[in-house]
């Protein structure tokens, strides 16, 4: 004698079907967090970068003038603060006269002890920018120029002009000088990226 289980078996499989109410009111809280979204994204804007650039030698002028041109080639929003040293990069005559210290780089092929000899750093600054013309590397004012061309904004930091007596007419034309540490710490905190060199 064969017993029917088919009733047991489709209630217990039996599901709950939303109503049409509750479903057309999970699609418009849909719609309106994707419109939500795509405002937010609109309204987001390019990414921003913000440098700081600390030291005046020659091998330390390159990484913060590269790393803005490239993100502005990007579309980004770069402002580099020069404070201390790093004000020698923007400064029109200094910046043609960078050093590069053989002492205390780990990556120069000679000991501290002969680095620290007279005339090191006039043979090593002299063999890097020998490097740079040799590779077709572009010159600390060819990248000043081209970054403030592509809307990078060079600060200089008014304490330190005033701290080491610069003349804020020696400077770049276009860079912004006047700038002090509550100004740039604005930007700096939007930023996407920040950077200290």
């Amino acid at each position: 004698m064969s017993t029917d289980t088919s009733t047991a078996s489709d209630t217990s499989e039996t599901v709950d079907e939303p109503d049409a109410a509750t479903v057309a009111e999970l699609e418009s809280r849909i719609e309106e967090l994707e419109a939500s979204l795509a405002a937010v994204e609109a309204d987001d804007g390019p990414k921003k970068m913000s440098i700081i650039a600390t030291k005046g030698t020659l091998d330390m002028a390159y990484p913060p003038l590269i790393l803005a041109s490239t993100a502005a080639a990007f579309g980004w929003e770069v402002q580099v603060f020069h404070t201390f040293w790093g004000l020698d990069i923007l400064h029109e005559e200094r910046s043609k006269n960078l050093k590069l210290s053989a002492v205390g780089n780990p990556n120069m092929p000679m000991p501290n002890a002969i680095a620290a000899l007279p005339g090191m750093d006039s043979m090593a600054t002299k063999m890097m920018r020998k490097k740079i013309a040799d590779n077709n590397t572009a010159s600390i004012e060819e990248l000043i120029q081209t970054s403030l061309d592509m809307g990078v904004e060079f600060q200089a930091c008014q304490m330190t002009i005033d701290l080491m007596d610069y003349d804020e007419d020696d400077f770049y034309d276009g860079v912004t000088t006047g700038v002090g540490a509550a100004t740039a710490l604005q930007f700096m905190g939007d930023a996407d990226v920040q950077l200290f060199v």
